[in-house]
């Protein structure tokens, strides 16, 4: 096994180099990485990841059977989020085949994890998450920054009006409140692509195993809640854990791109190769193991664009070679901080937003 090596962070290039005639700037990288066996799969690993999550779910739901009805039970909210985070991690690895090669097996692990234990649909996620790794931070081309409740780009506040003007403007602020609502955000949407004539399912019998393994979730959710304690317990308990469960997500995908470079404001951009498409859009972000595991492993996510195959274990392992291959070409790396990587995401919310307060103060004057 390749041992990882502390590196000091590199100083910031001042704009990337131009690219070298010939040749892709990504496949020497892909060589060393390859000899370095990094894309190799680690089943032993993400099998006793699994199973700790699994038996994680397993002590939570005994613990809130024997406590019985009683509002003590409420704390569990905090390591059943902990533990569906877990799961959606998981979850996410599946679908970029970084568990298993075996397609079949991968579909199921994450139909387990996304659909069971999260009431997330697989297909649907897959086919946002996709686009996304495809054309990241690009505002016509990547859905996760297309103008929706947030808005990522000055031009997309115009004619924000009522309470989207409202949130436009305080967007910063109301970050970390909105991501409480992430957990039921992505049970919803699974629903809505479930039901609609066009959605992202291929064959009728892929929609009949997602809704199936969805309603199996719900039931199973509500059984273990209402069996366990009083509905107003159990109500309160749910509500806290997938707020909870949404704050977490937040804190691991809140830093990964906004406020980094977009294709989309540079007249070459959509011809970018896949190294810099990657790389100028990500922002890492450092730590040790903790970071590591509360985040899933995509606070790597330069290493986790550019390898999206790559086992979580490995991502730190390829780090050095990626950060090396980044300076000799001249191609910034970002990497920062835990709490710098959210004020300069949040920052960039804010800049966003200045023109509708701008505006506001003006009317008001």
């Amino acid at each position: 096994m390749p041992q990882a090596t502390l590196l000091t962070p590199a100083a910031p290039a001042a704009a990337p180099a131009a690219r070298p005639r010939g040749g892709s700037e990504f496949t020497p990288l892909l060589r060393t990485v390859k000899g370095q066996g990094l894309l190799g799969h680690r089943p032993g690993w993400y099998a006793r990841d699994i199973a700790l999550t699994l038996l994680g779910f397993a002590a939570v739901a005994a613990c809130l059977l024997l406590a019985g009805p009683t509002w003590w039970a409420l704390p569990l909210a905090v390591p059943l989020a902990l533990l569906s985070a877990r799961a959606a991690f998981t979850a996410h690895d599946a679908g970029h085949a970084q568990i298993t090669p075996n397609r079949r097996a991968g579909r199921a692990i994450q139909l387990v994890h996304a659909n069971l234990l999260l009431g997330m649909s697989r297909e649907w996620w897959n086919d946002k998450h996709n686009r996304h790794h495809a054309h990241p931070n690009h505002l016509d081309k990547d859905p996760d920054v297309a103008a929706d409740i947030l808005v990522f780009a000055e031009h997309q506040t115009t004619g924000r009006t009522g309470l989207s003007g409202l949130l436009t403007r305080h967007q910063a602020l109301l970050f970390f409140p909105l991501t409480t609502l992430e957990g039921l955000a992505l049970k919803l949407y699974g629903v809505r692509a479930l039901l609609a004539k066009d959605g992202p399912y291929r064959t009728r019998r892929e929609r009949l195993t997602e809704g199936a393994l969805l309603a199996a979730h719900a039931a199973g959710y509500a059984a273990l809640l209402l069996t366990a304690l009083t509905p107003a317990q159990a109500l309160v308990l749910a509500l806290l854990h997938q707020m909870l469960f949404g704050v977490h997500l937040g804190l691991a995908f809140a830093p990964n791109h906004k406020g980094m470079d977009r294709p989309d404001e540079h007249e070459d951009g959509d011809s970018w190769g896949h190294l810099r498409r990657q790389v100028l859009t990500s922002r890492n972000i450092r730590g040790g193991a903790l970071t590591d595991w509360f985040l899933g492993g995509l606070n790597y996510q330069v290493e986790h664009h550019l390898f999206p195959s790559m086992p979580r274990p490995h991502l730190r392992l390829a780090q050095p070679a990626v950060r090396a291959h980044c300076r000799a070409l001249g191609v910034p790396y970002t990497e920062t901080g835990f709490v710098d990587s959210y004020r300069q995401a949040l920052g960039h919310l804010h800049e966003v937003g200045a023109p509708l307060r701008a505006e506001r103060a003006g009317r008001q004057e």
